[in-house]
């Protein structure tokens, strides 16, 4: 939705005394508000210490705050806002449930507009699940869908453990936390999430998506792992607080038939994910994958608090109460959610953030080689990582160049694309399948005893550490780690005054990712041409600003 002047408004002229005095007054109201927020309100809150704004009215991707400034919002409730603040189609709903006399709290019970949205979002379910799914409408928080999804799959396996991985977010509620990437008492096994710049094996790309496969599958296979038979597996497509990081297609295809093969329920956390954020309608589209269980929540609701969990009829075996709360039946959100819903899917959204969103990435890989503290910039459609690191060469290693250059390969990624020669699709990663050689021996003819860097036998030899685990490998000549650029440490210094520099220009953004070191972008899919080049040049000049302050150009 266009917005007409969507730049910060200008002081008052000096000779005009009233619109001097009613700018007075509202950065005088502004200032109010603020002080009592920050003596009334918990230690724990979080976006209002970071953006000291006071928004008052709210239209597409622009806010105008008390003190009269407008801003950029792509930030947009935290991906909440799929259509941007106060659209047309979702004040309209809102208003046909208030004008109706429609009861706006009903527990559980059966209405039209609950009828409503179910069928809208049944619709746009992927396929092999809608015919078959059930629905659960939870409280009205993500969390509570993911508390509501790790209840179910216990339920239906009659089993505890859990799979999660490594810089998951899934909630702040106490099972959510415990499966998310900060976790410290729990009982969940954390698995590897493959990532590019920071890949947990030291390679990125596709072997590192493959060695992650692989040590998911070994450690559930090894009778000696200490990993019982876990209930279920849950994953974000796109990790988002966890830094924007993308799942490979092949790999997430890899995850389903792992779990699959193992009768473990694979549950798809698209909080923030969902309804056309990624390019797709819901980001497990992109690999054609079919999860047994889909967390949604945030979109669904057209801005208005909403959570359910969606799943395989056979999954359904949980008594009446088994999760229940006061308000799931939230008619307001339902006629909003099921508005939005509808707005996306007509008007194919999803396609246009894929479009927009890859442009941006690549706008954003141009200003990485501007600014050396750009680490890399990755995203899929609308859901956009900056991450910004020590600028300093020798702080993390040599570096072959700037940016990455996988994000556009997402971006631009489809369910038909065929995977990479080197991926994991078509390959075994049994033991003695193609991809990894039989522990018991080599083709050589080897049988498998340890053998040390000199290449002999190990028997009546003393092991050093240094033979087997030099502390600094040389990794030059080795093909995996060929052209690898090494990352250099995560800069939150360097990020916090970005997202300062972009508030000032009249942008807000938000920092995620392991040290908050990552900018992120997530507008509204409705943002025009005009607007994302805005975004993108308010942003550039932040970064300048910033480089100038810190010298770092």
């Amino acid at each position: 939705m266009a917005v007409t002047d969507p730049s910060p408004v200008p002081a008052a002229a000096p000779h005009d005394a009233a619109a001097r005095g009613a700018t007075a007054r509202g950065t005088t109201e502004h200032e109010g508000i603020l002080r009592r927020q920050s003596a009334r309100e918990s230690a724990a809150r979080t976006y209002a210490r970071a953006l000291p704004i006071v928004p008052v009215r709210a239209r597409g991707l622009t806010i105008e705050g008390a003190d009269g400034r407008r801003y950029l919002d792509c930030l947009s409730g935290a991906g909440t806002l799929a259509l941007g603040h106060n659209h047309p189609v979702v004040l309209e709903a809102i208003r046909g449930v208030l004008d109706s006399g429609a009861p706006l709290h009903v527990l559980d019970l059966a209405t039209p507009v609950k009828d409503a949205f179910t069928t809208e979002l049944f619709r746009t379910l992927p396929p092999g699940l809608a015919d078959r799914a059930r629905i659960q409408f939870c409280g009205p928080a993500g969390t509570d869908a993911v508390e509501a999804a790790l209840k179910l799959v216990r339920a239906a396996t009659g089993r505890t453990g859990l799979l999660a991985f490594t810089g998951a977010y899934h909630g702040m509620t106490a099972g959510a936390l415990a499966a998310s990437g900060g976790a410290t008492d729990v009982r969940v096994t954390r698995l590897p999430y493959p990532q590019d710049y920071r890949c947990p094996f030291g390679v990125g790309g596709p072997r590192g998506a493959e060695l992650a496969a692989h040590w998911t599958e070994s450690l559930l296979d090894d009778t000696k792992a200490g990993v019982p038979q876990p209930a279920g597996m849950i994953l974000e497509p796109v990790q988002g607080e966890g830094g924007v990081i993308p799942a490979p297609d092949a790999w997430l295809r890899r995850m389903r038939a792992i779990t699959e093969q193992r009768s473990i329920p694979l549950i798809a956390d698209e909080v923030q994910t969902g309804v056309g954020r990624t390019g797709a309608f819901w980001a497990v589209d992109h690999s054609g994958v079919v999860p047994d269980v889909m967390v949604l929540s945030k979109a669904i609701g057209g801005s208005l608090p909403l959570a359910v969990i969606v799943y395989r009829d056979d999954l359904d075996v949980w008594p009446p109460g088994a999760h229940a709360g006061t308000f799931r039946g939230n008619q307001l959100a339902m006629a909003a959610g099921a508005a939005t819903l509808s707005y996306v899917r007509e008007n194919d959204l999803a396609a246009r953030a894929a479009t927009l969103g890859a442009r941006m990435l690549d706008q954003l890989n141009a200003l990485a080689k501007e600014f050396p503290y750009i680490g890399d910039v990755r995203g899929r459609g609308l859901m956009i990582g900056v991450e910004l690191v020590d600028p300093d060469p020798s702080s993390g290693g040599p570096t072959s160049g700037p940016a990455s250059a996988s994000a556009s390969a997402h971006a631009s990624a489809s369910p038909s694309a065929p995977a990479p020669r080197n991926g994991l699709e078509g390959r075994s990663l049994h033991r003695g399948g193609a991809g990894v050689p039989a522990q018991g021996g080599g083709a050589d003819g080897r049988d498998g005893r340890a053998r040390n860097v000199r290449g002999g036998d190990v028997r009546g030899e003393e092991l050093r550490d240094g033979d087997l685990f030099p502390s600094r490998p040389d990794h030059s000549e080795d093909p995996l780690f060929a052209n690898r650029r090494a990352p250099r440490p995560g800069a939150p210094g360097i990020a916090g005054a970005v997202r300062d520099a972009c508030l000032e220009r009249g942008l807000i953004v938000e920092l995620g990712g392991r040290h908050s070191s990552v900018v992120r972008l997530l507008p509204p899919l409705t943002i025009t041409d005009e607007q994302a080049a805005a975004v993108i040049d308010r942003l550039a000049d932040a970064f300048a600003a910033v480089a100038r302050a810190q010298h770092l150009t």
